[in-house]
C-alpha cells in the first residue's frame, strides 16, 4: 500500500492511527499542501484524487480510495482486529454519527481551501481566520460532547477500546489546540483524548512525528 498525506492533515492524522491501531505500515508519499501552490493541485496526484485533497490510498491492487472514513472502514473490513467500529448495530450507528459530526461537519470548514478562499474572496486576515475556526470548532465540538454526555461511562467513547471515534476526535482536538479553541468545558472529549493519546498507535501518529513535519 502506498499512502498519501500531509502531516498536519486531519484527514490524514485519522489515517495514521487507524494503520497503527491495524498494525500496518503503508508506504508514505508526502504532498506538500502549500508548497508551490499545492502539490495536491498537480495533474499527477489529481489522477489519484480528483478531489485534489489529501489523503489517498494506493491499495496495492489496482485501487485508489479517497476520504479518511471509506479508508478507515476499508481497513477495518479487510484487516483482522481489533475491531474500529463496535459490534452491536445501534452502538455502531452512534459511533458513525460521532465521526460525521466531526469529519463532515465541523472539519471541512477549517479546511485549506476554505480558509483560503475566504482570504481572497473575502479579504479576511489571520485574526478573522482564525476567529472563524475557533467558532465552528469549538461550537462542533460543544456538541460532541453532548451526545457523549448521553453515554454510559466507558474507557472510551463506545467501548472497551478506541475506536473510529477516538480516530476522529483526537486530530480535531489537535486543531482546535492550534487554534487557541476553549475545551475547558469538555470534560469527556478530554478525557478520552487524554486516554488515547497514551498510546502508541495515537502517539506516533502525532504530526510532529511524521517524516514531513515543519515546524
Amino acid at each position: 500500500m502506498i499512502f498519501h498525506g500531509y502531516f498536519r492533515s486531519s484527514a490524514a492524522y485519522r489515517c495514521r492511527i487507524a494503520f497503527n491501531l491495524k498494525g500496518v505500515a503503508p508506504e508514505f508519499r508526502p504532498v506538500h499542501l502549500r508548497r508551490g501552490g499545492g502539490e495536491q493541485k498537480s495533474a499527477a496526484y489529481r489522477a489519484l484524487n480528483p478531489q485534489a485533497l489529501v489523503p489517498a490510498l494506493e491499495t496495492g491492487a489496482g485501487a485508489v480510495l479517497t476520504q479518511s472514513l471509506a479508508i478507515v472502514e476499508w481497513l477495518d473490513e479487510t484487516v483482522p482486529g481489533p475491531a474500529l467500529l463496535p459490534a452491536d448495530a445501534l452502538t455502531r450507528a452512534k459511533a458513525r454519527a460521532f465521526a460525521l459530526a466531526i469529519a463532515c461537519d465541523i472539519h471541512p470548514l477549517q479546511n485549506l481551501r476554505v480558509l483560503d478562499d475566504l482570504k481572497s474572496r473575502f479579504g479576511a486576515g489571520q485574526e478573522a481566520l482564525d476567529g472563524w475556526c475557533r467558532r465552528w470548532i469549538g461550537e462542533g465540538l460543544a456538541a460532541c460532547e453532548g451526545l457523549l454526555a448521553r453515554e454510559l461511562q466507558r474507557p472510551f467513547a463506545f467501548g472497551d477500546t478506541p475506536g473510529l471515534a477516538e480516530i476522529c476526535l483526537v486530530p480535531q482536538m489537535f486543531s482546535a489546540d492550534r487554534f487557541g479553541v476553549d475545551t475547558a468545558a469538555m470534560p469527556r472529549l478530554r478525557a478520552l483524548r487524554a486516554a488515547c493519546e497514551a498510546l502508541p498507535a495515537f502517539s506516533d501518529a502525532h504530526p510532529a512525528r511524521q517524516s514531513d513535519a515543519e515546524a
